[in-house]
């Protein structure tokens, strides 16, 4: 067993009840141009005829990626509940979806022109590992472009639901929390450069986007509750913040009911030397 195994066991559980939660929650999003964080991403593999998605999920980002006629197309991931979404999507039909995990891909040397990766890489441990198994697939200047999470943008909805789960967090008990996930290197460009430069990456590439989910109270908490946090707690609790949030997002309400909602992403790209 490594020592991975708890926080990919609990990714695995997560995914089994919610297999489309990160695409359901954040692909409606956009940025100040009108794209989605998926849009954003596969625009980023312009003229890349062989991709891989590395924690395809259910399949969104393959799909967009789809659109480009020729394309040869691979997914893996953990769930195979998500993987059984994404083998439903027509436009999958001809890609190679496989279960299992980044820090050992089941493909060959040398397969792939681009690996993209939207909100997964920085749920990863082992991330060394990861970035040698990506550059291992990956052709010569072969690119890897990622989407990681960059926080709430101040004064709107998401900050304010972040303040109270933490209070939330910090009164339960130890069991009822989620296993530490992912290595936060991944989270900066000096982190990132740590970890993809040695295994032949050139420097990275990094941008800050924010990205709009404002809507109506009930569509923001369906977004903002499908963070993995809420996942151990029980029933009550999470319905306790439920309450909580709608009170505390009262004020910024606008007069035709949209909640003002947005967190920032971080949209990462790297070259292999």
């Amino acid at each position: 067993m490594t020592t991975t195994a708890p926080q990919e066991a609990f990714l695995q559980a997560f995914h089994a009840e919610y297999p489309a939660v990160t695409a359901e929650a954040f692909g409606r999003g956009h940025a100040p141009d009108g794209r989605s964080s998926y849009a954003i991403l596969c625009d980023r593999v312009v003229g890349s005829m062989r991709v891989l998605d590395l924690g395809c999920g259910d399949g969104l980002l393959l799909e967009l990626l789809a659109r480009s006629p020729g394309r040869q197309l691979a997914g893996v991931d953990l769930s195979s509940h998500s993987l059984a979404l994404a083998r439903r999507r027509p436009a999958l039909s001809e890609a190679k979806l496989e279960e299992g995990r980044a820090q050992e891909l089941p493909f060959a040397d040398d397969s792939f022109d681009a690996c993209v990766s939207h909100m997964a890489l920085m749920l990863m441990s082992e991330i060394e590992q990861v970035a040698a198994e990506v550059a291992r697939v990956l052709s010569p200047g072969g690119v890897l472009a990622c989407v990681v999470g960059g926080g709430a943008v101040g004064g709107e909805a998401y900050e304010r639901f972040l303040t109270l789960l933490r209070r939330t967090i910090e009164e339960t008990p130890a069991e009822r929390r989620i296993p530490a996930l992912g290595d936060r290197r991944t989270r900066s460009r000096e982190g990132l450069d740590e970890v993809l430069g040695p295994a032949g990456f050139a420097a990275v590439d990094w941008e800050t986007i924010p990205i709009d989910l404002s809507g109506p109270v009930e569509q923001v908490w369906a977004t903002v509750s499908s963070l993995y946090d809420l996942g151990p707690l029980d029933s009550a609790t999470v319905e306790r913040l439920r309450k909580a949030f709608f009170v505390e997002v009262r004020d910024m309400t606008t007069s035709d009911g949209v909640v003002p909602c947005a967190f920032k992403i971080h949209l990462a790209t790297a070259r292999l030397r």
